[in-house]
């Protein structure tokens, strides 16, 4: 089974991204659920969304306290927020941001791969809206998820040119983390 967790503000999407790569590894043959868990429901509060992923039926309902992947969707959570908990041998963090990955102090064995989400965002939609830009590129990093069942999960949830931007954008995402 594949755990992952992400990280974001109230406002940023996280839990539509976890519905649409769950509805996307569903698509691409894999069993999947998505589910968040937030306090206090407020643009800018922190928000985790949960996905998990598997070739047979999930059973397990618990949140996931071991991921084998972290998306943060805003860097300003790394300080104030233990977004690395439970990170292990082998788990890869996919973080928004300007900086480096080395920039990032990350536990021993726990891959980071950083993509600057809010400019490629501002230039392909026009809005500092990044879900979609994970999305794709999260779907490139995995390899599981394939690219054609994240753009029918995209024109399933929006339609017209918020859809079309939205492809768009994942395909950036996925094109920016695969030569990254």
């Amino acid at each position: 089974m594949t755990e992952i967790r992400i990280h974001g503000r109230g406002g940023q999407g996280s839990v539509t991204m976890a519905e649409l790569l769950a509805e996307a590894a569903y698509y691409s043959g894999l069993m999947s659920q998505a589910f968040p868990n937030f306090g206090v429901e407020r643009r800018g509060a922190p928000v985790t969304a949960f996905v998990r992923l598997d070739g047979k039926f999930i059973r397990l309902r618990s949140q996931v306290y071991q991921p084998d992947y972290i998306i943060i969707q805003d860097a300003s959570l790394v300080d104030g927020v233990d977004v690395f908990a439970g990170a292990k041998k082998g788990t890869t963090i996919l973080i928004n941001t300007k900086k480096p990955a080395s920039y990032f102090k990350a536990p021993a064995g726990v891959r980071i791969k950083t993509i600057y989400a809010t400019g490629l965002a501002l230039e392909v939609i026009g809005r500092p809206i990044v879900n979609t830009i994970l999305l794709g590129a999260f779907a490139g990093l995995i390899g599981t998820i394939k690219m054609a069942a994240v753009e029918r999960v995209i024109k399933e949830r929006f339609s017209g040119a918020i859809a079309q931007d939205n492809i768009a954008a994942a395909r950036r995402g996925y094109e920016v983390i695969n030569n990254n």
